[in-house]
């Protein structure tokens, strides 16, 4: 069972709207038995399973803020939308059950100094330091003609991680979030800018560059 994790302590930087749109690249393109944790009490990721329609592939959730996460054994892919604010003890219990660490920050000096400390710090476990895990990052909600992106992507260039891809700032993921469903569910010509944005993603999740 493949397991990712989509994790920053900074609220409001696009953790589930990464975790949901994978999952359901998961679940839509490769066809495969997807369970997605959601770990952050607001609930974000199983309020957008709630409102998927029977006519999408199924995917299972689990309220992982309550309830213990146990995948079914036919899972392929465990996704994991971690909480805000989680340090110490509870980062190390949630680093332990991934492979994969999904690392978005978004363009704003806020979230930027944010990142820088939060990257120190799991960078300083030792399933990282192990390479018992594998850390991308992800700008999102990007516009890329603007000052604060080259801030932006100069500052992730200096971080000993890969940077894995470029998320616009797009009314396409609030559209899917609404029906439940994940850009490569939407119409093609509605959403090809951002299915080519997920590119560098997808290739690299499927890739053993993300494997520990």
């Amino acid at each position: 069972m493949r397991s990712i994790m989509v994790l920053n302590a900074k609220g409001g930087c696009g953790k589930s709207t990464i975790a949901t749109n994978l999952a359901s690249y998961y679940a839509w393109e490769k066809e495969q038995k997807v369970v997605l944790a959601d770990y952050d009490p607001q609930g974000s990721s199983i309020a957008w399973l709630e409102a998927r329609d029977e006519q999408w592939p199924e995917i299972q959730g689990i309220e992982a803020w309550k309830d213990p996460v146990k995948a079914p054994r036919d899972t392929d892919v465990l996704i994991m939308d971690a909480p805000a604010r989680v340090h110490g003890k509870e980062l190390t219990q949630m680093l332990r059950k991934v492979e994969t660490v999904l690392f978005p920050i978004l363009p704003s000096p806020i979230d930027i100094r944010a990142a820088t400390k939060y990257m120190q710090e799991i960078q300083s476990h030792s399933r990282f330091t192990n390479k018992q895990i594998k850390v991308g990052v992800i700008a999102n909600r990007v516009r890329e003609n603007t000052i604060i992106f080259q801030e932006l992507f100069d500052f992730i260039k200096k971080l000993k991680v890969p940077y894995i891809a470029t998320l616009r700032d797009t009314q396409n993921y609030i559209k899917a979030e609404e029906r439940g469903v994940g850009i490569y569910e939407m119409a093609p010509s509605q959403v090809w800018q951002d299915v080519e944005a997920w590119e560098p993603l997808v290739k690299w999740l499927n890739s053993k560059r993300s494997m520990p």
